[in-house]
């Protein structure tokens, strides 16, 4: 039984006053029946984790260098945020392939040395949305799931995001019916790619404009395993109405 997960991601977003919003978000969902993930920004990974404690929430960087060390400035490594106290890895966001023009073979390459680090690897896929009106969309992400995905990777350690493009940030939001043709189709891939056992524990979560007011409509989606959620992640009021509607459903 695959156990649900609520992802957030702050991107470039918080400072040390953030870490308040998490107390309140950990006093909030003592036992929490999912699984709960925060990325913060590299600096706030090590007090995240030291303000946390022994809570159920667990902190995951947004990136990852795909060597283990050497002359790479600016970059981190995967040993980095194990060291820092980090227990998963966002890695292939849209925002990254288009601005820092990662491909998905450097996804994958990225995905293996964070697994052989010990980190669970939540890698994001998803189409623009001319890619979507041109009816590709089965097309791009069935090539960004095989080129990005590495062969080490098993239920334990890697998740599947579906972010559509065009929907991050956007208020645009897939039909249901959109969402579980992506949803099922991944899943399909992965039984085929992986064998059933691997392939349907692999969590996948949906990402794009996920809030209060639609996150029951889609978690009740086929396949679809919880959510990464960008803005509504980085406050306690906005985030909790979409755990207990994953909770719930």
């Amino acid at each position: 039984m695959r156990r649900k997960l609520a992802a957030g991601n702050w991107k470039m977003n918080g400072t040390s006053q953030s870490l308040d919003d998490l107390q309140t978000l950990s006093k909030s969902h003592p036992n929490p029946s999912v699984d709960l993930l925060i990325c913060p920004p590299a600096t706030l990974i090590a007090p995240a984790v030291q303000t946390l404690g022994n809570s159920a929430i667990h902190i995951g960087g947004q990136d990852c260098h795909h060597q283990t060390d050497g002359a790479h400035t600016g970059d981190i490594s995967a040993a980095m945020l194990r060291d820092a106290g980090a227990t998963a890895v966002i890695l292939g966001h849209s925002e990254r392939r288009a601005s820092h023009h990662e491909t998905s073979e450097s996804v994958r390459d990225k995905a293996r040395t964070a697994q052989r680090a010990g980190l669970m690897t939540v890698i994001c896929l998803g189409e623009s949305l001319g890619q979507r009106q041109a009816t590709n969309t089965l097309d791009i992400i069935g090539a960004q799931l095989s080129l990005s995905v590495p062969d080490s990777s098993t239920g334990e350690n890697l998740v599947v995001a579906y972010e559509p493009i065009w929907a991050i940030g956007s208020g645009m939001t897939p039909t249901p019916d959109q969402i579980g043709e992506v949803h099922d189709f991944m899943r399909s891939r992965l039984e085929r790619r992986f064998g059933p056992g691997v392939g349907r524990s692999v969590r996948l979560l949906y990402g794009g404009s996920v809030k209060a007011a639609n996150a029951q409509e889609i978690f009740d989606i086929s396949n679809v395993d919880g959510a990464l959620v960008g803005g509504a992640s980085l406050t306690a009021d906005d985030f909790t109405p979409i755990i207990n509607a994953l909770e719930n459903a």
